[in-house]
C-alpha cells in the first residue's frame, strides 16, 4: 500500500515543504530510502524501525520504499523520523489516510518513541500556512514557537503513540485529546522584558563624549568604534548599548526568531525572540562560525546578531582577513555563502560595535607609558583595513577616566539608560514617520538616493561639508555616512533640517580614525 505525508525542512534560512512517500509491498524484505539525501538523513530509517517496535507496531516482512520529494534539493541535516513512521503506519492501514489531509508532520524520534524537538519550526510552519495547510503536528517542545503563526492549528505531541491516537480520533474528539497550542503575540510583547536591568549607563562615570556617541549610534543604528587605553570603559559602554536601543517590532522579532529557529537556539518556552540580540565574538572565532556555513549550513554570529549588536572587543587582535569578511555583510546587510551543494543567504543587518586599544600596550599616544615603536603601532592598527574603517559611521576616542569622575558621589548624577532611551525613542518615532511606507527603519539604512531626498542642506551647510570633504580627503561612502549621522543628530535635536552644528558633530566622528591610522601611514 501507498501513503504520502507532508513534512518540511529548511535550506539555509528558507524553508520548503517535502512529501514523504511510502510504499509497502510484497517482495524481498528491504528498507530503502531515496530522494537525494545525505548519509545522516538515511540514518532515520534505523531509528524509525526501533521506535515503531517500541511503540507497539512492527514493520512487516515486506519491501518498504521511502521517497523524499522534491528530489532536486539535497536533504542535508533534515529530520524526518516522525513523518516516515506515520507514513509507514498509514501504508500498513494502522492510520487513516484521510487523517493526513491538509496536515504537516514534523519531528525526530527517539528509540523509545519519544518525539524530540527540531530546528526551523517557525519558518516551516509559516510555509505550511502559506501553502494552505490547516494543521501541523510537531514536537511539544516546539509548539509555542509554531503557534506564533496565525491561521493554522498547531498540535504538540510527546510520543509516537500519542500522535497515532490523535490522528485516528474523530475530528470532534481531537481537541479533547490534545488542546491546540495558542500564543497571544500582543500579550507576549507587552509582558516581555526586552532590557537587561543589570546593565545601565548610570554605572559609567565620566566619558560624556563616548556616551553621546553611543546615543547617536543607537538612535540611527550606526556602526561605532571605541578607541582608548585599557580600563577606559569601552567594553562597559558597548555592553550597555542594547539598553538604549528601541525594542524589536513584531516584524523584526519574526526575522530574528526565524534565524534562531533555524540555528536551533530557541528555548522550549520561547515563542519569539523579544530582546535585541547582543553577540560577542572572540578573536579566535573561525570563519564559518563568524559568517555561517559548514557541512550542514547554519547561520553565523553575524546573522545571530541580526537587528541587534555585534560586539568585537580588541578588534586588532582579529586577523585582518577575518575582519575583512565583514565588508560585504556590512554593506549589503546580508551574507551570501556559496558552496558546491548550493547558495545560501542569511540576513545580517547588525550594528557593529568595536572596541580597541590604540597600540599593543594600549597607551599610545602617551609616550610616558607607551614604549611601542611606530612600526609596532602601524602593524597593530593595520589589522583594521581602510575599507572596514570606511564602513564605520562613528569613531570616538575614550580617554583615560579622571580621578574626579570616579568619586562615589558622581554616580548618582550619572544619566541612566532610561533617560537616554527616551531620547532615542523620540528620534526613532521621527524616523518611522519619515520612512513610512518604505523598508527603511533607521537612518543608517538610507541609500544615496534616499539621502538626496531626506538630507537636504542649505548653502552654508553645503559649503562646510564640501570643505570638510576636500580637507579630510573623504571617500564617497564616508561622505554619505556623515550625512546619515548628521540626520540622526538632527533627529535627536528635534530639528527638521540638518544644520551646520549637526554636520560639525558628524564630521568630528571621522577625525579620530585619521588621528591614529592616517598619522601612522605618514
Amino acid at each position: 500500500m501507498f501513503s504520502s505525508v507532508t513534512s518540511g525542512a529548511v535550506n539555509g534560512i528558507a524553508s520548503y515543504l517535502m512529501q514523504v512517500e511510502v510504499d509497502v509491498s510484497d517482495g524481498l524484505p528491504s528498507f530503502n530510502m531515496v530522494g537525494f539525501m545525505s548519509s545522516e538523513v538515511k540514518e532515520a530509517g534505523a531509528r524509525v524501525k526501533v521506535a515503531l517496535k517500541n511503540a507497539g507496531s512492527k514493520i512487516p516482512a515486506a519491501k518498504v520504499t521511502i521517497n523524499l520529494s522534491p528530489v532536486d534539493i539535497r536533504k542535508t541535516g533534515v529530520v524526518i523520523d516522525l513523518p516516515i513512521a506515520i507514513g509507514i503506519m498509514a501504508a500498513m492501514g494502522e492510520i487513516r489516510t484521510d487523517a493526513l489531509k491538509d496536515t504537516v508532520v514534523l519531528g525526530e524520534l527517539g528509540l523509545d518513541g519519544e518525539v524530540k524537538s527540531i530546528k526551523g519550526t517557525l519558518p516551516i510552519v509559516s510555509k505550511a500556512r502559506e501553502a494552505g495547510y490547516k494543521m501541523v503536528i510537531l514536537p511539544k517542545t516546539n509548539a509555542k514557537e509554531g503557534a506564533v503563526v496565525k491561521g493554522i492549528k498547531v498540535i504538540g505531541v510527546d510520543t509516537l503513540q500519542e500522535t497515532v491516537t490523535y490522528l485516528n480520533a474523530l475530528d470532534s474528539d481531537r481537541d479533547s485529546l490534545i488542546k491546540p497550542t495558542q500564543v497571544d503575540v500582543k500579550k507576549l510583547f507587552e509582558d516581555a522584558e526586552y532590557l537587561d536591568e543589570t546593565l545601565d549607563f548610570a554605572d559609567i562615570n565620566g566619558q560624556a563624549a563616548v556616551k553621546r556617541a553611543a546615543e547617536i549610534a543607537a538612535a540611527g543604528f550606526h556602526h561605532i568604534m571605541l578607541i582608548g587605553p585599557p580600563g577606559a570603559g569601552k567594553s562597559m559602554v558597548a555592553k550597555r548599548i542594547p539598553t538604549i536601543l528601541p525594542p524589536l517590532t513584531l516584524k523584526e522579532s519574526l526575522e530574528v526568531s526565524t534565524i534562531y529557529s533555524v540555528a536551533g537556539m530557541m528555548g522550549e518556552e520561547d515563542a519569539l525572540i523579544t530582546r535585541r540580540p547582543f553577540m560577542s565574538a572572540h578573536h579566535s572565532v573561525t570563519d564559518t562560525a563568524l559568517i555561517g556555513g559548514g557541512n550542514i549550513p547554519r547561520p553565523g554570529i553575524i546573522s545571530l546578531a541580526h537587528r541587534g549588536v555585534l560586539f568585537l572587543d580588541e578588534m586588532p587582535e582579529f586577523p585582518r582577513s577575518k575582519l575583512d569578511l565583514l565588508r560585504q555583510p556590512i554593506e549589503d546587510r546580508k551574507v551570501h555563502i556559496v558552496r558546491n551543494r548550493g547558495t545560501y543567504t542569511y540576513p545580517a543587518n547588525f550594528q557593529l560595535v568595536g572596541a580597541l586599544n590604540p597600540c599593543p600596550c594600549g597607551y599610545y599616544p602617551d609616550r610616558n607609558k607607551c614604549k611601542c615603536t611606530p612600526n609596532d603601532i602601524k602593524r597593530y592598527l593595520g589589522h583594521i583595513s581602510g575599507p572596514i574603517l570606511d564602513r564605520v559611521d562613528i569613531c570616538v576616542e575614550a580617554p583615560r577616566v579622571d580621578i574626579a569622575d570616579l568619586a562615589v558621589k558622581t554616580k548618582s548624577a550619572n544619566e541612566p539608560s532610561s533617560a537616554i532611551r527616551e531620547r532615542v525613542l523620540k528620534a526613532r518615532e521621527i524616523q518611522e514617520q519619515r520612512f513610512e511606507g518604505t523598508e527603511i527603519k533607521f537612518n543608517s539604512e538610507m541609500t544615496p538616493k534616499d539621502i538626496e531626498k531626506y538630507c537636504k542642506l542649505g548653502p552654508k551647510e553645503e559649503a562646510y561639508l564640501e570643505h570638510a570633504f576636500c580637507t579630510m580627503e573623504l571617500s564617497a561612502r564616508a561622505y554619505h555616512k556623515i550625512l546619515r549621522v548628521a540626520r540622526t543628530i538632527a533627529d535627536l535635536d528635534g530639528s527638521a533640517n540638518i544644520m551646520q552644528i549637526h554636520l560639525m558633530e558628524a564630521v568630528s566622528y571621522r577625525i579620530t580614525d585619521g588621528k591614529y591610522w592616517h598619522q601612522m601611514e605618514e
